[in-house]
């Protein structure tokens, strides 16, 4: 998927942002010429921000592409498992159908988040509209959870009174929902690393699968050695597919929402890596988050050895690039002196 430029504009809005601690008027001076080497870079980064964003917006991402395309068959299989489900009797299909509209409403939401996340940012909006995908991914995590949960009342209801069910058409239905699931696993697959939603979209269409399958199995069951609550097993291992998924995404997603440190990043590590850069003393107040799951930030306060900081910002780039060689290219920095950083602990304590 082309990367929205809602990252690139939040770049340009956001990095290099410095502050000193002493105010004496050599420091005022060293601030402002590390101002001006900020600004530079930011100039520089915004024409190559127009560039890129005439041609992300010359044409429609593929992973969008891949999502309506999965969308039509899905909705497809959605209506005709439903239809089969109530025609049959068979629980299965419509708990796969339930599955199918889920993940019916997760590609269309998931469709039009991307649409949202690749508007550019505004003043009241800086970061841009790339949580969006979080929002829509978090959504679909629930809302499947719930249907999960129905599946598996429904089925504890059918053990207890029973339901006849006419296999013929249970086994059809459920052959093509295994050819259409198949279908979207392929088109999505290759657009499963690039975000939340995909990723997301991607797992349930691979559980429909699955859950195609327990629908086959159960009707072959039922066909050819009589068992009929073979129909209510398979719906309980479609919801025990789709419930510790469903609940792992909306915890992801939440984890974005809340702005944790996202899941392999050691801040203890970073501050270690970023202590060794020639001039800093020490590094606090350090956040590290993730707008849509994918891309890391990053904010920390560096204290120099020098109250008097360099004017060309040589520690100010260091860091950055510590920060790069880390994975994290989106970076707020303030540099202070040690006057600065112990009066900020008198003040703290």
């Amino acid at each position: 998927m082309t990367k929205p430029n809602t990252e690139n504009q939040a770049d340009t809005t956001n990095v290099g942002a410095t502050a000193v601690a002493d105010h004496d008027h050599h420091d005022h001076e060293a601030h402002h010429e590390e101002h001006q080497h900020s600004h530079d870079a930011h100039d520089h980064h915004d024409h190559q921000h127009d560039h890129d964003h005439d041609h992300n917006h010359s044409h429609v991402p593929s992973s969008l592409r891949a999502l309506l395309g999965v969308l039509f068959f899905t909705a497809v299989i959605f209506f005709a498992e439903l239809f089969g489900g109530w025609y049959s009797g068979s629980l299965a299909l419509i708990s796969d159908a339930m599955h199918m509209l889920s993940d019916s409403t997760g590609l269309v939401v998931a469709a039009v988040a991307i649409l949202l996340a690749r508007r550019t940012a505004t003043k009241t909006a800086t970061y841009g509209y790339k949580r969006f995908e979080v929002v829509a991914a978090l959504l679909n995590a629930v809302s499947v959870s719930i249907i999960s949960v129905w599946i598996v009342f429904e089925a504890i209801e059918r053990f207890r009174n029973g339901e006849t069910i006419d296999i013929t058409v249970m086994l059809v239905v459920g052959v093509i929902g295994l050819i259409a699931n198949i279908f979207g696993a392929i088109v999505l697959h290759g657009h499963s690393h690039e975000n939340m939603n995909v990723r997301g979209a991607y797992l349930h269409v691979l559980v429909d699968l699955f859950g195609s399958v327990a629908v086959i199995v159960a009707a072959l069951l039922m066909q050819f050695t009589g068992i009929l609550w073979a129909d209510t097993v398979a719906s309980l291992i479609i919801a025990a597919l789709i419930l510790p998924r469903s609940v792992k995404l909306a915890w992801e997603s939440l984890r974005v929402l809340l702005e944790q440190v996202p899941v392999g990043v050691d801040t203890e590590g970073i501050v270690e890596k970023l202590e060794t850069v020639e001039g800093v003393s020490a590094v606090h107040d350090l956040h590290v988050w993730s707008l849509d799951g994918n891309k890391l930030l990053a904010t920390c306060h560096v204290v120099m050895v020098d109250e008097k900081p360099r004017a060309d910002c040589g520690v100010l780039d260091d860091v950055q690039q510590a920060f790069k060689e880390l994975g994290i290219d989106h970076t707020t920095v303030q540099i202070e002196g040690t006057k600065h950083h112990n009066h900020e602990i008198i003040c703290h304590t």
